[in-house]
């Protein structure tokens, strides 16, 4: 069995059983170094597969070709395995092969949901998750559906918001959304989300400031009747209509 693994956020108190019991029961892991780590403890004295960013296609095929010796073979993502994770790659590259590898998705907890708790309940209305990484999507794909989703008033989660690479990508999805989003739009920013050196904040589009944003942090931009109470962001549902 391959056990395709969403390992949450980065605490353990946000992992699933079914994630934990996967990893467990798996002889061989797989993974980027970085996840590996956050679960060592947990890995023990199991074999691993790990590499670097960018190495996702070696990765997968190496868990798969574990998996068809007949171990259980755990490869894991942070957050959701299906959101940005490996999900999708290991499905394609089975179907490629034609192999008979039995594959699992376990699900886990993506950053959008672990910052929202952390925040309020800002996704409490329609929603939808950008990448702002235009490493395997063209950036002006990317323009267009931010576009839409602004348009649409969408909540909008924005994952892999700024980078060394691209310092300027956030800036410019946050201009594309302030053609149909007030400038005092309520913004949530999430950084390194239940890990040792967590960060929430609650601001605007207008007063955001670009440098504390790095490709740990996930931000959410509001809808129009989103507000902040206290140290509370709140998207309404609709039920003030009923109170």
């Amino acid at each position: 069995m391959l056990y395709v693994v969403g390992i949450g956020p980065g605490s353990r108190d946000l992992m699933t059983q079914e994630a934990i019991d996967a990893i467990d029961k798996s002889q061989v892991i797989v993974g980027y170094k970085t996840y590996l780590n956050i679960i060592s403890d947990m890995i023990g004295d199991k074999p691993t597969i790990s590499n670097g960013m960018r190495g996702e296609i070696e990765r997968c095929t190496q868990a798969i070709e574990e998996a068809e010796k007949g171990q259980d073979v755990a490869i894991v993502s942070s957050g959701d395995s299906g959101i940005y994770g490996m999900a999708g790659l290991i499905l394609e590259l089975i179907d490629k092969k034609e192999s008979s590898v039995k594959v699992k998705i376990v699900p886990g907890v993506t950053a959008s949901i672990a910052a929202a708790a952390k925040l309020g309940a800002p996704l409490m209305n329609d929603f939808c998750h950008i990448s702002l990484s235009d490493h395997m999507t063209p950036w002006e794909v990317i323009q267009e559906r931010i576009d839409a989703a602004a348009k649409s008033d969408f909540v909008i989660c924005l994952y892999n918001p700024r980078s060394r690479e691209r310092p300027t990508l956030l800036r410019e999805a946050l201009n594309i959304i302030t053609k149909y989003k007030s400038e005092d739009t309520v913004v949530g920013i999430g950084k390194d989300v239940a890990r040792e050196n967590e960060i929430e904040k609650i601001t605007t589009i207008k007063d955001l400031d670009e440098t504390e944003i790095n490709m740990t942090t996930i931000v959410i931009v509001g809808n129009q009747h989103t507000y902040q109470s206290g140290d509370k962001m709140i998207t309404p549902r609709g039920y003030e209509k009923r109170i």
